[in-house]
């Protein structure tokens, strides 16, 4: 058993969720509204778990984060003002792009403005190839550039030279003397992504120089709160999955745009594959208050990412494959100009919040429909602290429905529910689907504090047949902390044949990547390195990632190449095969946890009114925290947690297992 006292928080767009693990296997979780600063919001979720834990912060022995600093930056266009050096006749690679339009019938269409605009990009007289230097940089015109950058304002500067993926010496003088000649942080894009793609690098280092200020502001004030209350230092959530200590995460601000839904993946994969069930292939969906995100995990590993973007920037460092549409429970419906029921991607947040929270928010959200639909009911308490105004959520969705020409508030309040699920079944076939996928052959694991009274509808209409709710799934995220182990990527671009590769310059580049990856973490001697490298036909533009062993078997990488490409697009070629990244993963792995689930007592609360097959039936609702293991439930019923809501519907029914998830099987029998 596990000696330590952990704690887990992970800040989302409407509350802060908090999961507590003592060394006796008893979790506590908690719910707070965010707050402004973040930071402000995490301390009072700490001291809430621990006065419900009975323990003294100071008795925590470890802290892990996870935040939307960088992301909300991002989202909101409220980053550092940042300036860009490049090689002279570059100036232009991120307005420049793709030329890729983001509607590609639209001519009209705005591409997202560039990170850093035109007057605050620079050039600087310096040329490698690929074959190595050819023109040096001047030491002298970097320090003059100093001062233009100085007097344009710029809180932190990004460095990307082309080539510098592969010859970094001019990018390291230029950054060096940036270092030494402004007050501002320099990201290199060498340091950032050794990879080749100039747009793509480009991007991701202006995007690490955009968010690197809001977040060591936020972590040097999260010290100093944790500090004053006795807790440790935390560890923070990459979007890789893996957490990391906070001064690498200072070092590396790119790597927490994705950092709270990696986590809510990660809390997933632990609790349906580790202790919930054996389902082999997983369907992720964390509904919250503002977005709700959509992802895989095969074989018990999560399905991670190189080619993301967000607000129509590219980021090519590895993360968790997420995908996010705008339907949260926050979400608001609203009418558009050809009268049709639409919903979100504008949230209420945390405050006003859904007209049902009695805050002064009159929008009509996804909540108040679940109201008015009698999923959630007037005793209900979000967080433990929000006790429910029915009338109000009734009154925003009646005026919803005179806009949208609908019968009263419950007509509404069934359309509302049914866009927002429609929403969500497209963000679920995207990574199933789209991607040759078959849903039916995945279990879905529903969490977040809207998730699981949404879940059943959404299998239905996948026809999957399992849904599985875990016990902490209104705070998954933030269990999920719990459970994360330490990681650390690296990555070098090769870009050469696979027939006739020479063996010794792979495992060269290999040594360097394990040794930059093993610099990162904190037990060298604990570090396991994974290998991976990315391929791709002679001739593509595209690459998949495969494992690759201890040492470099070019016929076994080739057969993996091979098989991936199959399962992706649905066939194999005889072409040759190209080598083009090599990368390197540094896991220190964690102790499992070991949780205690206590559940049993007086489950039965009271009955109410809920809406299901075209009328109101009388459900029973039950204190899902009473259901001892191996319970069974039968629908319909609702079941109800201070963090969240699971919705059982007629025709389902559902089994406590060992460790309090709930395993929701379509026919009713609770088998």
């Amino acid at each position: 058993m596990d000696t330590e006292t952990r704690i887990g928080v992970d800040v989302g767009g409407t509350f802060t969720d908090v999961a507590l693990l003592t060394p006796e296997g008893r979790l506590v979780t908690a719910k707070v509204p965010s707050t402004d600063d973040q930071s402000v919001g995490v301390v009072r979720g700490i001291e809430r778990a621990c006065d419900d834990a009975g323990i003294d912060p100071a008795e925590v022995d470890a802290f892990t984060h996870a935040m939307t600093v960088s992301v909300n930056a991002l989202l909101e266009d409220d980053g550092a003002t940042t300036a860009l050096v490049t090689t002279e006749g570059f100036r232009d690679v991120l307005e420049i792009g793709r030329q890729a339009r983001p509607d590609l019938y639209d001519v009209t269409a705005d591409k997202p403005a560039p990170l850093v605009p035109r007057r605050r990009r620079f050039e600087v007289t310096e040329r490698a190839t690929v074959e190595g230097i050819q023109t040096e940089v001047d030491e002298s015109e970097v320090r003059a550039l100093a001062d233009d950058i100085r007097d344009a304002g710029a809180e932190s500067v990004a460095v990307s030279l082309l080539h510098a993926y592969r010859h970094p010496e001019n990018e390291r003088v230029v950054a060096d003397v940036l270092r030494e000649e402004l007050d501002a942080p320099v990201s290199a894009s060498h340091e950032v992504l050794a990879e080749f793609r100039e747009f793509e690098r480009t991007s991701t280092t202006a995007v690490d120089a955009y968010v690197t200020p809001a977040i060591d502001s936020y972590l040097g004030r999260l010290e100093s709160r944790a500090a004053d209350l006795g807790v440790p230092v935390p560890q923070i959530m990459q979007a890789n999955g893996g957490i990391a200590p906070a001064s690498t995460v200072r070092e590396h601000a790119v790597t927490t745009t994705m950092s709270g839904p990696a986590a809510g993946v990660v809390g997933a994969a632990e609790t349906a594959t580790g202790s919930g069930g054996d389902l082999a292939g997983l369907v992720t969906f964390d509904m919250g208050g503002t977005s709700s995100d959509v992802s895989l995990v095969r074989d018990g590993e999560v399905e991670r990412t190189t080619d993301a973007e967000i607000n129509g920037r590219p980021i090519k460092t590895p993360m968790v494959d997420v995908n996010t549409v705008g339907a949260g429970g926050g979400s608001i419906a609203w009418v558009d100009s050809g009268n049709a029921l639409r919903v979100g991607p504008r949230s209420s947040g945390a405050n006003p919040g859904p007209a049902c929270y009695g805050r002064g928010g009159t929008e009509p959200t996804v909540t108040d429909a679940n109201v008015v639909l009698g999923y959630i009911g007037g005793s209900s308490a979000l967080g433990g602290e929000l006790s429910l105004d029915v009338d109000a959520a009734r009154d925003a969705l009646s005026g919803l429905a005179a806009d949208a020409g609908l019968d009263d508030a419950l007509a509404a309040a069934r359309g509302v529910y049914r866009v927002a699920n429609a929403n969500m079944t497209r963000a679920i076939r995207a990574v199933t689907v789209e991607r040759g996928r078959d849903p039916r052959q995945f279990g879905l694991v529903a969490f977040g504090g809207a998730g699981p009274m949404h879940a059943a509808a959404l299998a239905e209409s996948l026809d999957i047949e399992t849904v599985a709710v875990p016990r902490a799934c209104g705070v998954l995220s933030a269990y999920g902390l719990l459970a994360a182990d330490q990681k650390h990527d690296s990555v070098r671009t090769l870009r050469r044949p696979l027939s006739g590769l020479d063996a010794e310059a792979v495992e060269s580049a290999y040594a360097d990547l394990e040794a930059d990856t093993l610099d990162d973490v904190t037990d060298p001697d604990d570090a396991a390195v994974r290998r991976a490298a990315d391929l791709r036909y002679v001739g593509q533009s595209f690459e998949l990632t495969v494992p690759v062993g201890e040492t470099f078997d070019a016929e076994a990488v080739e057969a993996r190449f091979h098989e991936a490409h199959e399962s992706a697009y649905g066939y194999r070629l005889d072409d040759p095969v190209e080598l083009v990244n090599v990368r390197a993963t540094a896991v220190v792995e964690r102790d499992p946890l070991d949780v205690t689930y206590r559940g049993g007592g007086d489950a039965r609360k009271d009955t109410r009114e809920a809406f299901f097959d075209g009328e109101f039936r009388e459900t029973p609702v039950y204190d899902r925290d009473g259901l001892g293991a191996r319970t069974t439930v039968e629908g319909p019923a609702i079941l109800e947690q201070h963090e969240s809501t699971v919705v059982v519907p007629p025709a389902w029914g559902g089994t406590v297992g060992a460790d309090g998830t709930l395993v929701l099987t379509s026919g009713g029998d609770g088998e």
